[in-house]
C-alpha cells in the first residue's frame, strides 16, 4: 500500500512539474511536499524561475500561495486588483483560488520561492480559460 501511495504521489508531482515545464521560458524545482496537521491539506514548496520577459499566464492554485523573491523583479497581478511590482526579499500573498499572474521585468533571470499550502488530491495550477 505504501508503494501506490508513493507512485501516485510522485506521478501527482511529476504532473505539477510538467505543466510549467511545458511553458518555455519557465522553470520549475519541486523541494518538498508534506501532509499538514489541517485534513485534507498538504504544503508543497518550489523555486520558479522565469527568463527575462517571461510570463505565467492567469492561473490559481486549490489553496493559499505565498512567494518570497530570490532574484530579480516580478510584476504580479492578482485578478481584480492593481499590478505589484517585487524585487529580492520581498513577498506576497496570494488567497486561495484567485487568479493570478507573473512576469519577469527584469533583464536577468528571477526565481520565487512559492510554498503553497493547498487541498490534497487536486491539480495545483488551473489555468484561467
Amino acid at each position: 500500500m505504501k508503494k501506490l501511495i508513493l507512485a501516485i504521489g510522485l506521478f501527482t508531482l511529476s504532473i505539477s512539474s510538467n505543466v510549467y515545464a511545458q511553458q518555455s521560458g519557465v522553470k520549475r524545482i519541486d523541494l518538498q511536499r508534506h501532509n499538514i496537521e489541517a485534513a485534507g491539506y498538504e504544503t508543497i514548496q518550489a523555486r520558479i524561475e522565469l527568463e527575462p520577459g517571461t510570463a505565467v499566464g492567469m492561473h490559481s492554485h486549490p489553496g493559499e500561495e505565498v512567494i518570497y523573491v530570490l532574484e530579480g523583479r516580478f510584476e504580479y497581478q492578482i485578478e481584480g486588483e492593481k499590478p505589484v511590482i517585487l524585487s529580492v526579499g520581498e513577498v506576497l500573498f496570494i488567497p486561495a483560488g484567485k487568479n493570478h499572474s507573473a512576469k519577469n521585468i527584469g533583464e536577468t533571470k528571477a526565481c520565487e520561492l512559492a510554498t503553497y499550502i493547498v487541498k490534497k488530491d487536486r491539480p495545483l495550477l488551473l489555468f484561467k480559460k
